[in-house]
Formats: structure tokens, sequence, C-alpha cells
């Protein structure tokens, strides 16, 4: 990406944080319904992955189906920008009025052992949004990772926000990153980490609805060599502005098994607990790129949330 376009994704991206959050909340959400729609009709290459990756979360859906469930799909993907444009404005009650979590007492539960959890979610719903209903309804502020965006400006936008909502943001670059989580995590801290896709070298093949797929490999090897407790997260929107969650039972390591071995097993069932939310709520699922093993052997590659990664 060249200067000019740097300048010119990082105008766009700062318009909107300005623009959006000035808007009346109305008025905000229509907007992005409107560009839901403009961008579904169009049947571009990120609308047409989207479809690509719902038939294999629904393979019974019909190709009307389909386009049902892509077109709410980009209509949930917008809410999304939309929604988070305006977080750094909303009343912080909100964020615990708006957020219903079913069986949080499992995350309480785990945060007052003093081991340190770490919190595993699929790209469901709002991800920042439940970040914020986390730090203001639990209480608890916590450590997650994005990826270091160009332009750097851009990067410091998304780390700026993030950080206004209580978060602490560190850069995806590899080793520093996870020894700092560690850190977190051994005094008793809290991490949230997004982790259904994962392209490394380093990322765990799975079984995801009935193909292989890989996963990062970050949670499981943080809760081995910490001591924390792992809990697969999912997310689904109900009608504005709530959105609904659920914590699920914590992923235990297996008392057998080398480390990889250990990995894998525990990845697996994260991916499992993913597919369970995402197959109840497959239009809040914003997986706009490829993320299937026999999808990458092909060219191309769809446009997803650009900072989210995992440890």
């Amino acid at each position: 990406m060249g200067k000019a376009q740097d300048k010119l994704v990082d105008g766009l991206y700062g318009l909107g944080w300005a623009g959006v959050k000035k808007l009346p909340e109305p008025a905000a959400a229509a907007l992005g319904q409107r560009i839901a729609d403009f961008t579904w009709k169009r049947r571009g290459k990120s609308v047409m992955r989207l479809e690509s990756n719902l038939a294999r979360v629904v393979p019974d859906a019909t190709p009307e189906r389909l386009r049902e469930l892509s077109h709410a799909g980009m209509r949930s993907y917008m809410r999304y920008w939309m929604e988070s444009f305006r977080l750094p404005t909303m009343a912080k009650e909100r964020f615990s009025t708006d957020v219903q979590m079913k069986d949080d007492h499992i995350l309480r539960e785990a945060l007052a052992s003093g081991r340190g959890v770490i919190v595993a979610l699929p790209h469901l719903a709002n991800w920042d949004l439940a970040g914020a209903w986390a730090v203001t309804h639990i209480g608890v502020p916590f450590t997650t990772v994005a990826e270091r965006l160009k332009p750097e400006t851009l990067y410091d936008r998304f780390v700026a926000y993030r950080e206004s909502l209580g978060m602490e943001v560190l850069p995806h670059n590899g080793g520093a990153a996870f020894g700092t989580l560690a850190r977190r995590l051994r005094s008793g801290g809290l991490v949230c980490l997004v982790a259904d896709r994962d392209l490394s070298a380093s990322g765990v093949e799975v079984d995801f609805f009935g193909s292989a797929a890989r996963m990062p490999a970050g949670p499981a090897l943080l809760a081995q060599q910490t001591g924390a407790i792992l809990l697969p997260a999912t997310l689904y929107y109900g009608d504005a502005p709530k959105m609904y969650g659920r914590i699920h039972s914590p992923v235990e390591v297996p008392e057998q098994g080398t480390r990889q071995e250990k990995t894998a097993v525990m990845t697996q069932a994260v991916a499992d607990a993913f597919a369970q939310g995402i197959a109840e709520h497959p239009q809040d699922w914003h997986m706009l790129q490829r993320l299937w093993l026999d999808d990458l052997e092909t060219t191309g590659h769809g446009v997803g949330r650009p900072e989210e990664h995992s440890a």
C-alpha cells in the first residue's frame, strides 16, 4: 500500500469515526443498512466469499436461503462497524443494559480463582461491544492483540479507540505479544482473543463444519503455560440495540499427551464451541475471508475485519 493510499484509507476510517459518532443512533443504523444493501447487491468478492462460507455452515440451505443469509450477514457486519464507530460516545451504563451474556457466572468464577482467564471468541456480532461489557459490567480490564496496520496512523486510531474502552492493546508481533499475555495471565488478569482464523505456520488444524481449517494455537498454549482458564465465548445480535452472548464451559488441559497433542485437543474443543454458536446464528458470523484449507488452495481473498488477530 503506497503513501497516497495509506492516507486515503486512514482518512476514510477517520471520517467514519468522526461522522458516525455525530449521527443520532437511528440514523447511524439506517446508514449502515443502506451501505450493507448496496454492497450486497453488487455481489462482489467479499459477499460471494461470505455466501460460500455460509454454505458450509448451513449445508442444506437453498440458493435463495443462502442469499437471504448473506444479505442479513452484510447488515450484521455493517451494524458492527456503525456500533463500533459510536462506542466511545455511548453512555457506559448501556454496555450492561445492551448486552445480555448467558452463563457469565462462569467468567466471574474463573476470574475469582486468581488463575487468569483467556476468553476466545470468533468473528460473531460485535467483539468490541463485548469487550466494553466486560470492562464495565464485570469490572475487569483486559489485554488483547491487534495487527499493526498500515498506515501507522490507522493502527494508532484503533489502539486509541480500544484503549478508550478500557482495553490494553498489544501489537501482533509474535513472541513479544505472547510473553506479555502470559505475564498478564500469571498475575490473574483477563486476556481476550479473536481465534477463529489463523493462516500462520503455527495454526492448528481442526475439523470445522466437516472440513479442515486452521485456528490459532495461542489460547491453548497460553492456558498450558500459565495455568489460566480457557473459556470460549460466542455472540449474536437481537433487535437493536441488544446483543446477546454465551460463556461456554472451560476447555480443560488434557492430562496425557505432548504439548502439541494437548494443543490440538484444546483447539478442537474451542472450534466446536465456535461452531455451535455460529450454527445457531450464522448471519452474525462476519467471515468474509477464506478459512477452510481447500478454499485456500485457490487464489484470492475476501476482506474481513483487518485489525483482529490472535496471539
